[in-house]
């Protein structure tokens, strides 16, 4: 049997069975099984077609496995905190992964830690790079979804801190899902959002193209490769078609059933987290938490095929297969290197534990103006410098400081989380 052009790449979040898996769209055969712990949602990426990465379900590592050797969990990426979503650019080469609210971004061929981006306020819920790499979107619960212009935020000799190139901010409950569309620069990203809108944004200017009001939450969404449609994934575990080739010339529209494209695919039981087309359009697949991932004809809107995992679907996809995946000799051209620890490239010659790979936050580098979450960057890097020497035997005094300081952190948190919670209720607080 000859190799298949498309492969469907699932997880789900018990991995019983294994971690991740491949399986064939046409016959829903499973090609190749990946074991090892289990992956969270929007953290199942492929790297440069040869590496599979997904961060550990509620830990604070990414496992990654060589494609075509899926026995054996090949290394571990030790990072400073849990992984809420994971991305690899289209090109290869570079890692970005949401930790807390912050972004890290590693460049793959020299593992550098290049940039720490902490222009979030609450915690990450799903980064997308363009088809190109040139730009990344990040959405996160504090409503907001930021573009990033990639070739700014890696410029190591800029004294300035990167800063996202429009920021998206016209939804009102936390992003759940984005998605790009092609053209790189000039593509438009659909962002998902419990406010029961999806919406359209051109990535070149920052403007919104449409918004799509629901009944329900909207947990994921996707494009067709052509563009002509919106697929959008409810909690109620329904998805919805919608065209976006009708004539109307409202940006603002509700959601509602017609005989111009706008359908719904009726036969989850529980929230659609994740949705991914074919590269043909005519395939639609969707992962839920009823445990399933499904396939279904995108012009008949039946359900095709449906695979059963063992727990709830965390991550699923239609992905070109990689040419190496079914050659089992075949080993990736250039090997994985050690992530950094270190912002600064010159403080890179620190020891790592054998067989892990360590990361930590670097400095921060903003002017700091006094504010108390300012003060928590502050003292967060000045906790990392004292770590630092009490690893290398500075005496239990610096060990006592550190967990003041630590306790300080938390407390600046804490505040910073409640005047968050305590604004969104005075603004949707009902006159």
């Amino acid at each position: 049997m000859s190799a298949p052009m498309e492969v469907v790449l699932s997880a789900d979040s018990s991995g019983q069975l294994w971690n991740c898996a491949v399986f064939d769209p046409h016959s829903g055969t499973n090609l190749l099984s990946y074991r090892g712990g289990n992956t969270s949602a929007r953290s199942l990426t492929v790297l440069n077609g040869e590496y599979i990465l997904g961060a550990q379900l509620g830990k604070n590592f990414i496992n990654v496995w060589e494609i075509q050797r899926k026995d054996q969990l090949q290394q571990k990426v030790v990072c400073p905190g849990v992984i809420t979503c994971l991305c690899a650019s289209p090109n290869g080469l570079y890692v970005l992964a949401g930790i807390a609210e912050a972004l890290y971004l590693w460049e793959v061929s020299t593992g550098n830690l290049l940039a720490i981006l902490s222009r979030h306020y609450q915690d990450l819920s799903c980064i997308c790079f363009t088809d190109d790499s040139s730009h990344f979107v990040s959405g996160g619960k504090d409503n907001l979804a930021l573009v990033w212009n990639l070739s700014s935020v890696v410029q190591l000799d800029s004294p300035n801190t990167p800063e996202p190139r429009h920021i998206l901010s016209l939804h009102s409950l936390p992003i759940t899902d984005i998605h790009c569309g092609l053209m790189g620069p000039q593509a438009r990203v659909a962002t998902a959002s419990l406010d029961q809108t999806v919406k359209v944004w051109e990535i070149s200017s920052g403007q919104m193209l449409l918004s799509v009001l629901f009944d329900v939450g909207i947990m994921s969404v996707t494009f067709d490769p052509c563009e002509y449609f919106l697929f959008c994934g409810g909690s109620d575990g329904n998805i919805f078609q919608v065209s976006l080739c009708t004539t109307s010339l409202s940006r603002d529209k509700t959601f509602q059933t017609d005989n111009d494209g706008n359908q719904v695919f009726i036969g989850h039981r529980n929230l659609v987290t994740c949705l991914s087309v074919s590269m043909d359009g005519t395939v639609l697949l969707s992962g839920s938490n009823d445990e399933t991932v499904r396939m279904w004809d995108v012009q008949s809107k039946q359900c095709i095929r449906s695979i059963t995992h063992k727990g709830p679907v965390t991550n699923a996809a239609i992905i070109p297969a990689p040419a190496n995946m079914f050659v089992p000799d075949s080993r990736p051209s250039i090997p994985l290197p050690r992530f950094s620890r270190h912002l600064n490239p010159s403080e890179q010659g620190d020891a790592t534990g054998a067989g892990g790979v360590c990361v930590r936050p670097g400095a921060n580098t903003q002017d700091l103006d006094g504010t108390y979450l300012e003060k928590a960057d502050e003292l967060y890097s000045l906790m990392s410098a004292i770590t630092d020497k009490s690893v290398f035997g500075d005496g239990e005094n610096t060990k006592v400081r550190v967990s003041e300081l630590e306790e300080e952190v938390r407390t600046l948190k804490k505040i910073n989380k409640d005047l968050y919670e305590f604004s969104t209720q005075l603004l949707t607080k009902p006159n």
